[in-house]
């Protein structure tokens, strides 16, 4: 079906701050200006200060694209609820989320558009994401991931990752794209709204795209990997599989800011949901918050006053 005369088919949003994000615009702006997929709008949202070298360097560079600002750092949800507000205010057809720190292949937005197009069963989409080394700019063939998958007790995890990249994970089941790059339906994100918002703005940044994810697997809103569409990401906090091993491994690459929040965000997920889990789900959900306790007691101390007073601080949601 042919779109409405001037009505835009993708609105692209992604969020810029400082320093983090500013070394990767060139690259990044340049690996979407380059795509086989042209009906697209881009809407950047600055998280730091207006006038910042972000802005700077994308009205200097890249005048068509629009700048969304709160004059300070409002965190990743609210951000992208801004973003995606903005997509429904144009009527755009399909959102898409993605990180700057990535590099696009050229066919990677007619790929993900054609996949969601032509199968309506599905909300959203996301392409296989290899790692980017950004500093020495090569592509490399180790996974980053092919989406996020579900484990009994509200566990996330992304498939494949740290992973010589394997045609098996392509076959895994995904309940949601990656945060860092996933294309939506806007008529499917109406569907899973919350609040009147679309991510959870008390999930600052870390696993708002889990409980994204969820919400759509909660109304049985099917998704997909289309590996044939390819994007390369400089991950700053990554791991290697999913094993208890594997994932204190990880944690000790992250930032105590990233443990914090990864922290926060799980224990507001398990009070979020765990009125909708069965019996074997609550029990890894306990199960899980005595291993976490006894590992931050002995490992990372600077945790148990968040663990501690976690509940409530969030005594007002659904339990």
């Amino acid at each position: 079906m042919a779109l409405e005369k001037g009505k835009i088919k993708i609105i692209i949003g992604f969020i810029a701050f400082g320093d983090h994000t500013a070394k990767y615009l060139p690259s990044f702006l340049l690996s979407l200006k380059n795509q086989t997929e042209q009906d697209f709008k881009i809407i950047a949202f600055n998280n730091g200060e207006g006038g910042d070298e972000n802005e700077k360097y994308l009205r200097a560079n890249f005048p068509e694209i629009e700048i969304l600002s709160a004059g300070k750092n409002i965190g990743f949800a609210a951000a992208y609820n801004q973003l995606i507000a903005r997509a429904f205010a144009i009527r755009a057809e399909y959102f898409l989320m993605t990180n700057p720190d990535v590099l696009f292949e050229p066919d990677v937005l007619e790929k993900l558009v054609n996949r969601l197009a032509a199968d309506r069963e599905l909300g959203s989409v996301g392409p296989k994401i290899l790692k980017w080394n950004f500093l020495e700019n090569k592509k490399t063939e180790i996974v980053d991931t092919y989406g996020i998958a579900l484990k009994s007790g509200l566990r996330f995890y992304d498939v494949g990752q740290g992973k010589v990249d394997d045609k098996k994970f392509r076959y895994a089941r995904i309940i949601g794209p990656s945060g860092a790059c996933g294309l939506f339906r806007m008529s499917a994100l109406e569907r899973i709204k919350e609040n009147g918002k679309y991510l959870d703005e008390r999930m600052f940044m870390y696993k708002e795209d889990c409980d994204l994810d969820y919400r759509f697997y909660l109304i049985q809103q099917e998704s997909a990997c289309v590996p044939e569409a390819v994007v390369y990401h400089d991950r700053t906090a990554a791991g290697i599989g999913i094993s208890d091993v594997a994932v204190i491994a990880a944690r000790k690459n992250k930032s105590h800011e990233v443990r914090r929040w990864s922290l926060l965000n799980q224990q507001l997920i398990f009070k979020k949901y765990w009125h909708l889990q069965n019996f074997v789900s609550k029990l890894n959900i306990i199960f899980y918050l005595i291993k976490s306790f006894f590992y931050c007691l002995f490992f990372e101390q600077f945790l148990l006053s968040d663990y501690l007073t976690i509940f409530s601080k969030y005594d007002n949601l659904k339990s």
